[in-house]
């Protein structure tokens, strides 16, 4: 007759409740839970990096960009931009909430190091403290990701409160806020005179003291954005608040030439949108006008689809997936 080895702790390194039970008949210490290690930047690394190297952000919408912004950026920003970006609204007022939540779980998926904070939609946190809680808590719980962004300073300074002793991480947002577009008459700049600095140093002020972690300070003046970045604790991100700031964040489709209209304060890192259109006129070209395949090898991909055989995608352990269309 045999004898087997069982590996008690492996077999009960999940119990949860049952494993005392487990370790004091068989004398094995058993964890109570299993916890992988993660190096994913939180909230609190964000906050610790005021006043030390530069915060770094980008907003991101999609699963492949976000991988490649992962590895420069501290955080990655889902914003509720993507209305504008990639839906063709004209204000980001329309943005679901269940549209931020699919964005999200891309970018968390993308993401692998930095944090990622979602911007929690217009109408999905104003109305009071729980109605915010209820929402905010599903984005962190369907999407995964760091920490949520709203919009607005004093006035929201009880809503962070509740959502921060709640667990949930809150990013502010002040100066110029998207979502009152409606009501400040477009997008523009705020704090132009000085004798509008006052209220919103004090915005930044009490946002701060409810407990936000960092707070974007967009389409503000660079003494003002200086003015508040020294009075707060937690570091200040700047999109077109001059470089004053402790960190700063773009649309990443502005800064790469992919938007076809940028504010005036973006500067422009790549010209993307035409490289974009350059390959595809490419592509159009060869196909029409050549009558060539687009395909590399097309007699590859006709011997693999004639009569029953099926492309197959090899796995690393050797053994053959079929492909599907």
């Amino acid at each position: 007759m045999g004898v087997y080895r069982i590996d008690v702790t492996a077999i009960f390194a999940t119990c949860g409740e049952g494993a005392g039970d487990v370790a004091a008949v068989t004398g094995y210490a058993v964890p109570m839970s299993v916890h992988s290690s993660s190096k994913r930047l939180l909230a609190p690394d964000i906050t610790a990096m005021k006043g030390q190297a530069p915060i770094v952000a980008l907003t991101s919408y999609h699963a492949h960009t976000a991988a490649i912004a992962d590895r420069y950026c501290d955080f990655l920003l889902v914003g509720d931009s993507l209305g504008m970006v990639m839906h063709g609204f004209e204000t980001t007022v329309p943005v679901p909430l269940e549209l931020m939540i699919m964005h999200g779980r891309a970018v968390v998926r993308g993401a692998k190091r930095a944090l990622v904070v979602v911007d929690m939609p217009f109408g999905s946190y104003e109305e009071s403290p729980s109605v915010a809680f209820r929402n905010a808590a599903r984005v962190m719980k369907e999407t995964d990701c760091g920490g949520i962004k709203i919009e607005g300073g004093r006035r929201m300074a009880e809503t962070i409160r509740y959502l921060v002793e709640r667990g949930i991480p809150v990013m502010s947002h002040i100066g110029l806020t998207p979502q009152s577009v409606n009501v400040i008459g477009g997008f523009k700049a705020q704090g132009r005179t000085e004798k509008e600095w006052a209220a919103i140093v004090e915005d930044a002020r009490q946002v701060a003291d409810a407990g936000a972690f960092a707070v974007v300070l967009e389409a503000l003046t660079e003494p003002l954005a200086r003015r508040i970045t020294a009075a707060i604790k937690i570091p200040t991100i700047g999109i077109g608040a001059s470089t004053a700031c402790d960190g700063q964040i773009l649309v990443m489709e502005d800064m790469l030439g992919l938007s076809p209209r940028v504010p005036r304060f973006v500067k422009k890192f790549g010209k993307v949108g035409e490289v974009i259109e350059d390959a595809i006129k490419s592509y159009a070209r060869h196909h029409r006008d050549e009558g060539a395949s687009p395909h590399r090898r097309a007699d590859v991909v006709s011997r693999a689809y004639r009569g029953d055989r099926r492309p197959v995608l090899r796995l690393p352990s050797g053994r053959r997936q079929p492909r599907h269309g």
